[in-house]
């Protein structure tokens, strides 16, 4: 029985508020107890248009409205009439209702407001005392998940840029190394050819003289082997 008073709406009755065409009112009241919701409002529409100040008119289309799980709709007409009726007990109906289809539309923050204003204005109605107990319950526990989720998606991000900060500086890393092995690399001594001292060049080029004095012997004693029995010529 509690669930239907966080989840219901109150409906007017043309016998407790005034109304200058009581036929539409009356005729749509009996198309909502039959829950034709859509004809219904389709009369309570015309009850405004013949009175745009009918309260009662106003008040039950809303209700239609929810029915049809117009929330919209239904929120625009009970804000209406809580706005600009000066009785208090409409009025708190009036809030009660908002508080109601505000609930079913997950605005929570809104349906608590709207309990609070109808029990301003009618303090004694526990109905609306339950369900402003109800939404802010409610809201808490939306708040809290909002909590949880915005800690895990706060520490996801954190995580990432973490890791990317890393990976920039093993990529930073890798390109000093690179330039490092490239600096090395370039600065290694080429091969130079071998270098002797003077000395050995003196005893190679000692050899070498050595060795060409030798071979010209050499071929003179060929050469005077060559022309036995001539006398050498004499420059």
């Amino acid at each position: 029985m509690r669930a239907i008073l966080i989840i219901g709406v109150i409906l007017l009755s043309a016998a407790r508020l005034q109304a200058q065409d009581k036929s539409y009112v009356k005729k749509g009241n009996d198309l909502y107890q039959q829950k034709k919701y859509t004809e219904a409002a389709e009369l309570y529409t015309k009850a405004v248009e013949k009175k745009k100040e009918s309260v009662e008119g106003q008040f039950n289309l809303g209700d239609a409205f929810y029915k049809q799980k117009k929330y919209d709709k239904a929120a625009e007409q009970f804000s209406k009439i809580a706005e600009s009726n000066k009785d208090k007990t409409t009025t708190a109906r009036a809030y009660h209702n908002l508080g109601n289809t505000l609930l079913e539309s997950k605005k929570l923050e809104e349906s608590v407001a709207a309990y609070k204003k109808a029990l301003l204005n009618d303090p004694k109605d526990e109905e609306t005392r339950y369900n402003l107990v109800y939404a802010m319950d409610q809201l808490k526990k939306q708040n809290k998940g909002k909590d949880g989720k915005n800690k895990d998606e706060k520490k996801d991000k954190n995580k990432k840029d973490q890791d990317k900060k890393d990976q920039n500086k093993d990529d930073k890393d890798k390109k000093d190394q690179d330039k490092k092995d490239d600096k090395s690399q370039q600065q290694q001594p080429q091969p130079q050819p071998d270098k002797i001292s003077k000395e050995d060049a003196q005893r190679m080029l000692d050899a070498l003289n050595n060795q060409e004095k030798q071979t010209q012997e050499k071929l003179k004693g060929k050469k005077a082997k060559g022309v036995a029995g001539k006398p050498l010529k004499d420059w």
